[in-house]
């Protein structure tokens, strides 16, 4: 039977209305799947731990002790070289310095014609020398003696002993040579033409001397009449004797002195001339000069000039001083590492000890070299504190490479020791107390025990073991604990 709602009936006392029964609806369940990831990688921690653990405490009990990671090597055959390194630079034994000629000659145009034969100043500064030289009185200082290249041998040229390797601009070098020898020939004139002119003179003047002899005879000749004419008259005759013999001296000292002038002009010309061929001897050398030839064999090098305030190499066109280095040829079978080594260092140097030399700028070359010379004074160093002495010394390259020139930086390896085929391990495994050197040895069973060596030949990083250690032998690289 059913009730509508207007009809049903009223709850009893004390009882609260029951909702209308229906059909019951229950959520799922949702997963929670953080806390199964955090389940499971917990529970792996624990599982890693207690396995690791358990290998612990099973590699404790078979060696002993707790395991501690030591980093080792195995003993291996090899050969160990005791060296002392050096730094240096590449330089050549047996090179030429190529000096820019040292130009002879006045530094005036005295003799040279032109200028050198204007008595005026003024006249001297218009002319300038003959031959179309410098215009002004000692113009030659700034242009004959100019040293300009015009031809040079390019750098790194082989060249031969003989071959032209430099020349120099020869233009006021040549006219300079015609000068002098237009001057020697107007000298030589002038030294006849003066001659004949003293001889002129010479004559007149004995001519004068004839004269004065006639007059003083004359007067002679006449003084003998004294006796037959007036006392007046006969002293006249007295002095015009006197007069005469006066003139005549006169006369005769002069023809002296004027032999003496007349070799005085002719000495100065003379030596004028003389001083002009010698202007033109030394002119002809340095046309000589002019040409500079290679002293020996070898490679060109250029030496490094100041130009406009910068540096660089010597080129075709600059100008040089007289004696000043523009050039060197290199034997390239002389080359050498100019070095130094400490003093300390120095005293277990020999002669004749091999070394290896490596170049700072190519580093595929490798160049065995013997050492042959050691500084015997110590040369002290700005860099370092006066009581610290270096000394040089110098090792021969053995082998020669194209690219191995002067001035390049290098280092060596001298050898002072050398062991072939050696038991070899590194300077790290061996261990020192009290004199006594030791090892740490691996045993069979993977414990290290303390093992006595004797060492050979010691090396930046390896060391020779004569016994105590046999090929194959693994030993520590530190202490184990």
């Amino acid at each position: 039977m059913q009730f509508s709602a207007s009809t049903a009936p009223a709850p009893g006392p004390g009882r609260e209305p029951q909702p209308t029964p229906g059909p019951a609806i229950v959520p799922p369940l949702q997963p929670k799947p953080r806390r199964k990831l955090w389940g499971i990688l917990i529970a792996a921690l624990i599982v890693g731990g207690l396995a690791y653990y358990w290998h612990a405490t099973n590699a404790a009990t078979a060696t002993g002790g707790p395991v501690i990671s030591v980093p080792t090597v195995s003993a291996s055959i090899g050969n160990v070289d005791a060296t002392i390194r050096l730094n240096g630079t590449i330089a050549a034994k047996l090179q030429a310095t190529i000096l820019a000629p040292r130009i002879q000659g006045s530094r005036t145009d005295v003799n040279r014609g032109g200028s050198a034969n204007m008595t005026n100043t003024r006249q001297a500064m218009a002319v300038g020398g003959g031959g179309g030289g410098a215009q002004g009185f000692g113009a030659a200082q700034q242009t004959d003696f100019s040293l300009i290249l015009t031809k040079l041998a390019s750098a790194g040229t082989r060249v031969k002993a003989g071959d032209v390797i430099a020349q120099f601009d020869t233009v006021a070098q040549q006219q300079r040579l015609d000068d002098y020898k237009d001057s020697l020939i107007t000298l030589d004139a002038n030294i006849k033409n003066q001659m004949a002119s003293l001889g002129m003179q010479k004559e007149s003047h004995l001519q004068q001397v004839r004269a004065g002899k006639a007059a003083w005879d004359d007067a002679i000749l006449n003084q003998q009449t004294n006796r037959v004419i007036s006392s007046i008259q006969a002293q006249l005759y007295d002095v015009a004797v006197e007069q005469g013999s006066a003139q005549y001296q006169q006369l005769l000292y002069e023809d002296d002195l004027l032999d003496q002038q007349q070799r005085a002009r002719i000495v100065g010309m003379e030596l004028n001339r003389d001083q002009a061929n010698l202007e033109l001897g030394r002119t002809e050398q340095n046309l000589k000069k002019m040409t500079m030839t290679a002293p020996i064999a070898g490679f060109v090098v250029m030496a490094s000039i100041v130009r406009n305030n910068e540096f660089g190499t010597v080129r075709e066109g600059d100008q040089v001083r007289s004696g000043q280095p523009f050039m060197f040829v290199v034997d390239p079978s002389s080359m050498v590492l100019s070095a130094s080594v400490n003093q300390v260092d120095a005293e277990r140097l020999r002669l004749g000890m091999k070394a290896s030399i490596r170049l700072d700028a190519y580093n595929d070359i490798e160049v065995p070299g013997t050492l042959e010379g050691i500084g015997a004074m110590a040369q002290t160093s700005t860099f370092r504190a006066s009581y610290v002495g270096e000394i040089p010394v110098r090792i021969n390259l053995d082998k020669m490479d194209p690219r191995i020139i002067p001035d390049l930086t290098a280092s060596a390896e001298v050898y002072l020791q050398s062991e072939q085929n050696a038991v070899v391990v590194p300077r790290s495994a061996l261990f020192e107390e009290n004199g006594n050197k030791y090892v740490f040895l691996r045993n069979p069973e993977g414990a290290f025990i303390r093992k006595p060596v004797e060492t050979g030949v010691v090396g930046f990083t390896d060391v020779a073991i004569h016994s105590g250690v046999q090929k194959g032998d693994v030993v520590a690289l530190q202490r184990p604990m």
